[in-house]
């Protein structure tokens, strides 16, 4: 691994890794460019408390992406991770997550939009509230729809509608995916606590849990690790849905992805099950 870095002398109020491999271009620039407004709003707020961000080339990393430029150029910390092959999602953010000292440590997605005030009301939250260890945001789609990403366990039923049925067939379960999707509780305005699943597209940790956890099970190459890991964290901290922190995610699901992925998605979840118990119906 060769990491390219510009240094910084004192500890970090926040770390964050994302983990790319082949990205689009323009939507990583667009991650990148609001993540640059939020971290100025911290900065705001909190000056004098440095930022570092860790990009996990787990290959295809476009070369000078300006957005990384600017990054730097406002004061955060800028590593770039190379050279250590397409390892998966959970091993790539584990390389940043072993480096990270800071207060704080996200783990983003490079399909993410954030709000530019959404991690300084996230880092406020942890703070008024030192018994949450794991905080995800409000997630909402491309077009602003809320995208219903906190979840209870869920069934081998439950993933094969949600993750492989078109739309108007999933409509004959919609009383299911109410319940998987957690509809009857999260919604734009309540703070739920301790949702049992969160999605991986938006985690943020307390360093100090993230490290008693060991990070992700490098055992999940993709899918699934974010499952394993939010249900392990109830183990030694709290977890919250806070809706005033906005963020907009523009990935999509397995099925849509190719035959390749189907195989991760199976692979991964008999992985899950095998660990936290299958559950059919």
């Amino acid at each position: 691994m060769k990491p390219r870095t510009t240094p910084s002398s004192k500890p970090n109020v926040l770390s964050i890794s994302i983990v790319v491999y082949r990205p689009d271009s323009q939507q990583l620039n667009s991650t990148l460019a609001g993540l640059s407004a939020a971290c100025h709003a911290v900065y705001a707020k909190r000056p004098g408390q440095p930022i570092a961000l860790s990009l996990i080339d787990n290959g295809g990393l476009p070369e000078g992406l300006e957005c990384l430029e600017e990054l730097r150029a406002s004061g955060v910390t800028c590593t770039v991770i190379t050279g250590q092959g397409n390892v998966g999602y959970g091993r790539g953010h584990n390389l940043a997550i072993q480096r990270s000292t800071s207060r704080y440590h996200l783990i983003l997605n490079p399909d993410i939009d954030l709000a530019p005030d959404s991690l300084q009301q996230a880092l406020d939250f942890l703070e008024a509230q030192p018994e949450v260890g794991l905080l995800t945001p409000w997630i909402g789609d491309e077009f602003g729809s809320q995208q219903f990403l906190c979840r209870r366990y869920p069934t081998l039923l439950d993933l094969f509608i949600r993750g492989f049925l078109p739309c108007k067939l999933q409509r004959l379960f919609s009383r299911r995916l109410v319940r998987y999707e957690m509809r009857d509780v999260i919604n734009e305005i309540d703070v739920v606590w301790d949702p049992p699943i969160v999605s991986g597209c938006f985690m943020l940790f307390r360093t100090s849990v993230l490290k008693q956890l060991a990070g992700f099970d490098a055992r999940y190459f993709l899918y699934f690790e974010d499952y394993d890991l939010s249900l392990r964290a109830h183990d030694f901290t709290r977890v919250v849905y806070v809706p005033s922190v906005r963020v907009l995610h523009h990935g999509g699901g397995a099925a849509r992805k190719g035959v390749a992925h189907i195989r991760m998605f199976i692979s991964s979840a008999y992985k899950f099950f095998n660990r936290f118990g299958w559950k059919w119906l």
